[in-house]
């Protein structure tokens, strides 16, 4: 049937399917499993040992441009926001200090060495931490992970709305750089940040492999020139690192009260692109990774943000735009084009990374089919969905139009990065204590103290809710509902129609029994299950009563790991009769393709000729009339988002000439 490939993978017990659904479909797919990740297991980097300076260099064009176009907003937010501060000695001297230990102990301790140990065979992201979490027969554990699941998709969720507000400020910020040069260029700021996101949005059908190799050294220049207009001021204002002492945070907190905790909601600006690190593991390996950090990021971020606060320690009335203020006047041209440079990169990032967000949902059973379209030749992970691609370019844009300044859109910023950071904390504790086997008196210590910077940052953001905070909440309350309707409205889909199946012994019984006219050819039915005979396949031959030569049942399955190996993605299994049991397995940042498929099953002794290969498909027609526990708004979401769903043939590249339909009605 052309219906989503089944989950199995630890996301079923999330996600409460039938615990004996679960076991015979992993008894059916005698696929390899994944084994688990040791504790404080190095996930290596990608190629050769000699490769890790270049990998280092293209980790800044991809893995760091999010959090590396921060200070282009973020201390501008502490001193010239409506929740922002005076930005007097003791006040400077506070946000430096909150932003050097967050900055190095959320990013430095939290992330780059201990949550990205806990990687999928090299991936990493929400999706790869949750799916390291072996599934749970005891029921009390069995539903602390269905929560624990819960919480992540809905990490994942946020990230939709952090990848539209990300392109949306890094731009905007950059072009406001021209109101420090000129006060006429005003009235082209926004005219102008809106023609070059749509220009962004625009060429993301091209891909990314060509303009990507030039990605890396743009932000080695960024990095450097940040980096050395910082230094400038810090000479000139050394007292600044007077900041570096935490008792000024503390001070900081005492002296201005709560507005000082309302600020805490700007400083975490400063830790955007923290979540980006931990998901592009995978492209580049840890190793890289950190290696970019410690060696160029993590000094040039500090340096421009002391720089910044030298700054204002001498001149508070450039507190309207901190950032642009370092730059002398004669170089502010230049810096707003390498900046616009700059945003363009980070916001390329949080875009792939929808997109490859986007086709683990799809794999996982998560998201309705969508076109998936390979830029590149040689490396898999860069796509581009035409869907996905529309509808942030669109809201980008509206974003941009709605809340006209980057003052007002970083009010929207925060409550995504800080709820998705919140969620990775708490599955890393479940997979540090059932994975691998730390103590409850050792992973717990450690998550509280993750907790306590993340709930702090959360709970300042929450106060900006009405002043458009409730904007990424919403994306993700909005993708959390369409993922979790799908997925129950597939389960319950499912279910009707294992209950028309036909055992598969029986049939054959029946077909040696009967022998039904055979014609020349194979024909191949797509279906969910691993055993038993495929509704299409019974409507067809009730109907047409002839069968083909061959027929072969061809069962996808989304495995709980990114990639699986060419030599253990097929099985195929003989069946009697002319039938076949062909059992494609695919990682869950792979796309299944019929040709490869086929190809494959050749290899492995199915004779098949594409020509005289016929490809039986399930075309249901959904009723909400029917007697299931969806509520009668998730069963018309589901009906409505399945009719628009991209149709197989186009998902799994089956050739169209080939393909044949089979309608049926089924009541939910």
């Amino acid at each position: 049937m052309g219906a989503a490939p089944p989950v199995v993978l630890a996301l079923e017990a999330g996600f409460g399917l039938d615990p004996s659904h679960m076991e015979s479909a992993k008894a059916r797919d005698p696929g390899p499993s994944n084994p688990s990740s040791p504790a404080l297991d190095e996930a290596e980097p990608h190629g050769p040992k000699g490769k890790l300076w270049p990998l280092a260099l293209g980790a800044l064009g991809v893995a760091f441009g999010d959090i590396g176009t921060s200070p282009l907003y973020a201390v501008q937010q502490c001193f010239h926001s409506e929740h922002g501060v005076a930005p007097t000695q003791a006040n400077v001297l506070g946000v430096l200090s909150l932003v050097f230990w967050s900055i190095s102990l959320v990013i430095s301790v939290k992330y780059m060495t201990f949550v990205m140990r806990a990687d999928n065979r090299g991936e990493g992201g929400v999706f790869a931490l949750l799916a390291l979490i072996p599934a749970a027969t005891d029921p009390s554990k069995a539903r602390t992970r269905k929560v624990v699941a819960l919480m992540a998709l809905f990490g994942a969720a946020l990230l939709y709305g952090d990848g539209v507000i990300t392109p949306s400020i890094s731009v905007l910020s950059a072009i406001e750089g021209l109101n420090v040069a000129t006060s006429a260029a005003k009235p082209f700021v926004i005219p102008l940040t809106c023609v070059i996101l749509i220009g962004v949005f625009s060429v993301q059908r091209r891909g990314t492999e060509r303009i990507g190799r030039i990605f890396g050294p743009i932000m080695l220049l960024w990095f450097g020139s940040i980096a050395a207009l910082g230094v400038g001021h810090i000479v000139g204002a050394p007292r600044v690192l007077l900041a570096l002492n935490p008792v000024h945070a503390v001070h900081f907190f005492l002296h201005n009260g709560f507005h000082g905790f309302e600020v805490l909601g700007a400083v975490v600006l400063c830790l955007t692109g923290a979540e980006a690190l931990y998901a592009d593991m995978g492209h580049f390996g840890a190793k890289p990774i950190r290696l970019a950090w410690t060696s160029l990021v993590w000094p040039g971020l500090l340096l421009n943000y002391f720089g910044q606060g030298a700054l204002l320690l001498k001149h508070p009335e450039l507190a309207a735009n901190p950032f642009y203020g370092l730059v002398p006047h004669a170089l502010l041209i230049p810096m707003v084009i390498l900046s616009t440079a700059a945003a363009v990169i980070a916001s390329q990032a949080l875009i792939s990374g929808a997109f490859s967000l986007t086709r683990q949902a799809v794999q996982l059973g998560l998201c309705p089919r969508v076109t998936v379209i390979h830029t590149s030749g040689e490396n898999e992970g860069q796509i581009f969905i035409p869907e996905v691609n529309q509808l942030l370019g669109i809201a980008c844009v509206a974003l941009v139009l709605t809340f006209q300044s980057s003052d007002r859109l970083a009010a929207a910023y925060g409550i995504a990065v800080t709820g998705t950071m919140m969620i990775t904390s708490v599955v890393f504790y479940v997979v540090t204590t059932r994975n691998w086997g730390w103590p409850v008196w050792k992973a717990l210590p450690l998550t509280l103290a993750f907790l306590a910077f993340d709930v702090s940052f959360f709970s300042a953001n929450i106060i900006k809710f009405l002043d458009g905070g409730w904007f990424p909440i919403a994306v993700g309350v909005g993708v959390y509902t369409l993922m979790t309707t799908w997925k129950t409205g597939r389960e319950q889909l499912g279910a009707r129609i294992a209950a028309a199946s036909m055992p598969l012994e029986l049939l054959l019984e029946d077909v040696s029994r009967n022998q039904p006219h055979r014609v020349h050819g194979t024909a191949v039915f797509l279906t969910s299950s691993a055993s038993g005979a495929p509704p299409v396949l019974l409507h067809h031959l009730k109907h047409n009563q002839v069968l083909h030569q061959q027929v072969v049942l061809l069962s996808i399955f989304s495995l709980d790991q990114p990639t699986v190996p060419h030599a253990e993605r097929l099985t195929v299994q003989e069946l009697g009769q002319g039938f076949f049991r062909v059992i494609a397995r695919y990682g869950f940042m792979q796309t299944p393709k019929m040709p490869e498929i086929m190809r494959g099953s050749r290899k492995l002794g199915l004779h098949t000729e594409p020509q005289t290969t016929s490809y039986y498909l399930g075309r249901e027609t959904l009723l909400t009339r029917g007697k299931t526990k969806m509520a009668r708004w998730r069963k018309v979401l589901f009906a409505f988002v399945a009719r628009n769903a991209r149709p197989a043939t186009q998902y799994f590249h089956i050739p169209p000439g080939r393909v044949v339909e089979l309608g049926m009605q089924i009541d939910l």
